[in-house]
């Protein structure tokens, strides 16, 4: 490949992807890296061979796979809120007392993302999956015999912790096996198939608590969860650049050495998942992950209540049609996602073209600014007042129209900021997105807990309206990443990607 230059970025980072084998080793956790990765290629040819390590037809097969795995952990999640009423009349309790598992799934999503992400960079992606499905597995048919609220939650985090890292650790996949090119259409796609499960998984977790129970859902869970762990232990490659695994660099420094075992060395080790947070130092990331938080936001503030807001306002008692109701937000995400993910590659092409080959990564956030600026808080400003000022069917009609509208407002911000810090971080693109991930689930984790006192305190509009005022300010600050972008990668670097290792 020619060499370009890329001025916008440090280029002295290249040398970032050269960590020392000791970089992950702090001490004991997590197995299976036996499967060693060959070398790298020589530099001359290394980004090519890197990209076509996998046939067309294979990467698409890959893709479909993390997908499945990817959208697992969201019907966990969306099948869950239509069977809040079952659960709190089974457990004896009140909504908002079963709400708060929410909260707590969030904050094991959040743990298990960064957990997951962060010993995919030493042992790979293939291992994190076979270790955390089997978790969710267990931890789905705890939830199912769960006779207490305590149980419930107990079991709810370890069935969210093991499924959390399927969009941190694909996201990486997606970012191993594409072209910067090419990268923004792949994830677009992989979030938009994962993105099936907010508009499907409601429905089948609302028809089959009304017709059966919620218990069986998490039954159906588990098995699910089973059958991905041998899909995945059967058919998925290690997807992982060549030599760039924490314990390839070990091996590669044992064998320097001639110290046995050398190529066969490996260890459990213990490595904080804690540090992968340090990436948000980064004022790009961080500005990204938190206009993330609130514009995800949005998509909680109106779907965790909907069962006493909207199904309460126009009488569904029904918990399979109130699960439809969930349908319009989770196809407008289904359209969104591979929507932005496509424009986001055309814009940094154009714009790549526009500076005779130089790349500046924040050109992919430019789609971004309209969905951030009018979709996202337009829609959950309209949700909060026709449910409360119109009735009967068009109320109902018009509500629809919102969900759809902030389903696809939520991808076209995410699925591009997404792809821009696997851009930025490449040779870190799992961690990267674990600590986005994980920021924004934390986060969103502690607002959540509030929501409902606030809807009982303030009412449904006031804080919908606050949610929106929260959407201008993730608009405020993508606006600012895309205008001063360079500026804030210079003030503090944390080993951004150049143009060669991307």
């Amino acid at each position: 490949m020619p060499e370009e230059t890329t001025p916008l970025l440090n280029p002295t980072v290249a040398a970032s992807s050269k960590r020392t084998p000791d970089d992950h080793e702090q001490g004991g956790a997590f197995s299976n890296a036996s499967h060693a990765t060959p070398a790298k290629p020589n530099v001359e040819d290394g980004h090519d061979a890197i990209y076509n390590r996998f046939s067309k037809g294979r990467k698409r097969a890959i893709v479909m796979l993390i997908s499945f795995c990817g959208l697992l952990p969201l019907f966990v999640s969306g099948s869950f809120f239509p069977s809040i009423p079952s659960i709190s009349k089974d457990m004896n309790t009140s909504p908002s007392v079963v709400s708060l598992t929410v909260s707590v799934s969030i904050f094991a999503a959040c743990i298990g993302a960064l957990v997951g992400a962060s010993y995919s960079g030493f042992y790979g992606r293939k291992p994190v999956y076979l270790v955390g499905l089997p978790l969710l597995t267990i931890g789905s048919i705890g939830v199912a015999f769960s006779r207490t609220m305590p149980e419930l939650m107990v079991w709810r985090f370890l069935q969210t912790f093991g499924g959390s890292p399927g969009l941190s650790v694909g996201a990486g996949v997606v970012g191993d096996i594409y072209r910067l090119e090419e990268r923004g259409t792949a994830m677009g796609v992989f979030f938009g198939a994962c993105l099936l499960g907010p508009a499907l998984a409601p429905l089948f977790g609302g028809v089959i608590s009304h017709y059966a129970s919620w218990r069986i859902t998490q039954l159906f869970l588990g098995a699910w969860g089973l059958l991905t762990f041998v899909c995945i232990a059967t058919m998925l490659p290690e997807t992982s650049i060549p030599g760039s695994r924490g314990i390839d660099k070990k091996r590669a420094a044992l064998v320097e050495r001639n110290v046995a075992p050398g190529e066969k060395w490996f260890k459990i080790i213990w490595i904080n998942p804690l540090k992968t947070l340090s990436l948000l130092r980064s004022p790009n990331l961080l500005a990204v992950a938190l206009a993330g938080t609130v514009v995800l936001l949005t998509d909680y503030v109106i779907l965790t209540p909907l069962s006493v807001t909207l199904g309460a306002r126009y009488g569904i008692t029904n918990q399979a049609i109130l699960g439809a109701c969930f349908i319009p937000i989770g196809l407008g995400n289904f359209i969104g996602a591979p929507m932005a993910g496509y424009l986001s590659d055309q814009i940094l092409k154009r714009k790549r073209i526009q500076r005779k080959g130089e790349w500046y990564p924040e050109d992919r956030l430019i789609g971004t600014v309209i969905a951030s600026a009018t979709l996202v808080p337009l829609s959950v400003l309209g949700v909060g007042l026709i449910t409360t000022y119109v009735e009967g069917k068009v109320g109902l009609y018009l509500d629809f129209l919102c969900l759809f509208a902030n389903g696809i407002g939520v991808d076209l911000v995410l699925s591009p900021s997404a792809a821009y810090i696997v851009d930025v971080m490449h040779m870190k693109s799992a961690e990267s997105m674990a600590a986005n991930n994980g920021l924004r689930s934390l986060l969103i984790s502690l607002l959540l807990a509030a929501l409902m006192p606030m809807l009982d305190s303030i009412g449904l509009v006031w804080t919908n309206v606050i949610s929106a005022l929260l959407a201008w300010v993730g608009f405020g600050l993508l606006w600012c990443t895309i205008r001063y972008g360079e500026q804030m990668r210079s003030w503090i670097d944390v080993g951004y990607t150049t143009i060669d290792e991307t």
